[in-house]
């Protein structure tokens, strides 16, 4: 089903900024959110367990912990996503090594795709997102109008059960 509506949603001057690594890469975040250290402090900071409390005492900023990304921080930050409350996502994720929440991952980053909010997996895209000029000014982000998807998705279940029932 095609959708054609959107709906907006303006993130702030101050963006917040979701800040995830896997334990083989949370030196690399480490490094990076120092070497970025006043611009990151510029904007609110959430992070899963540990590596919020890292990316804390390294920045000597308040960063809002959620759980460890195993045991659902992953999930709470895509329900933030969802909700409109992340504005960006830094994720150093490591591709090589088997995760036990891989299901959690792939969740989290098609949220951040669903909900059109910009997002790094590597060193590379997040310099790019942390240079942007769309960093620290209002930005109108469009979002597919997913209430029409729910309406369309209903109809279409209410009357494939109607054609069930008929047979």
């Amino acid at each position: 089903v095609k959708m054609a509506a959107s709906t907006r949603k303006l993130m702030k001057k101050t963006k917040c900024i979701a800040l995830v690594a896997h334990d083989n890469k949370k030196a690399e975040l480490l490094d990076w959110a120092t070497q970025h250290k006043e611009k990151l402090a510029q904007h609110e900071l959430c992070g899963t367990g540990t590596t919020g409390t890292l990316l804390e005492t390294a920045l000597g900023v308040p960063v809002k912990k959620f759980l460890s990304g195993p045991l659902g921080g992953d999930q709470q930050i895509g329900a933030c996503i969802a909700e409109g409350k992340i504005d960006i996502l830094v994720f150093f994720w490591d591709s090589l090594e088997p995760q036990p929440h891989d299901p959690d991952v792939k969740a989290l980053l098609r949220l951040a795709v669903l909900w059109n909010i910009p997002f790094a997996n590597n060193r590379a895209t997040a310099d790019f997102l942390l240079t942007s000029p769309l960093l620290t000014v209002e930005y109108d982000r469009s979002n597919e109008d997913y209430d029409r998807y729910v309406r369309i998705h209903k109809a279409v279940l209410r009357s494939s059960s109607k054609d069930t029932e008929s047979k």
